[in-house]
């Protein structure tokens, strides 16, 4: 997707393409169309820029609650990040049978996301929690903020195939950081194809390590 933004200077120009898109600087690339300089007495600058981004690097689109789970759900998750002290929006990404997405826009997102999304996390579980007192669907809610878990989900996939080569030169084995079940089961599915290269993981807890070793023959014989 290709947008274009103005602004009085290139970085005002990139604010608003930041604002608009829903994304980090490092997000997207940026062409200078038209840079026009401010002049001695009235004449304001003038800065064009052509922003290069990936359709899957977006946001997903924000929509309303539609029906009283929703509505819940919603005001919850809203309830909480303003007691923690961080207000936020909170609107529905998507629906899929048995699971709903919510994404929370706050100028505190980084703190509400927290270190390796553990804030996130957090507040994922209490949602959850809520849900199933909400019906008996086994609804289950994944909540995001500035396209985190996306980012997150890719930068994992890309660590353990890199991890898998290196393991696979060595022989030998890594152990990982700490991670989610949803991110454990992103490990393991991402080296599925390395056939001398093996994963499990380790510890106690919701947030086990995955350990990837060599083990230098055919699974299947």
């Amino acid at each position: 997707m290709v947008k274009e933004f103005e602004g009085r200077t290139e970085k005002e120009a990139i604010d608003k393409a930041v604002e608009a898109l829903g994304l980090n600087r490092d997000e997207f690339d940026v062409e200078i169309v038209e840079a026009q300089k401010s002049g001695f007495l009235f004449k304001k600058g003038k800065v064009v820029i052509r922003v290069h981004v990936d359709d899957e690097d977006l946001p997903p689109e924000k929509k309303g609650p539609e029906n009283d789970f929703e509505h819940a759900i919603v005001d919850f998750v809203e309830n909480v990040i303003a007691k923690m002290g961080y207000p936020g929006t909170v609107s529905i990404s998507f629906r899929e049978d048995k699971k709903i997405g919510l994404r929370i826009d706050s100028e505190h997102s980084s703190i509400l996301i927290g270190r390796k999304g553990k804030n996130l996390d957090a507040i994922q579980l209490l949602a959850n929690v809520v849900a199933g007192k909400l019906t008996n669907d086994e609804m289950r809610v994944v909540i995001d903020s500035e396209n985190y878990r996306s980012r997150r989900e890719q930068n994992l996939i890309r660590m353990a195939r890199k991890i898998g080569e290196q393991v696979r030169r060595t022989k030998g084995s890594r152990l990982l950081e700490p991670m989610n079940p949803f991110e454990r089961r992103l490990i393991h599915t991402a080296l599925n194809d390395f056939e001398d290269v093996d994963t499990k993981s380790e510890g106690e807890g919701l947030y086990k390590q995955v350990r990837i070793y060599y083990r230098g023959v055919d699974r299947d014989k």
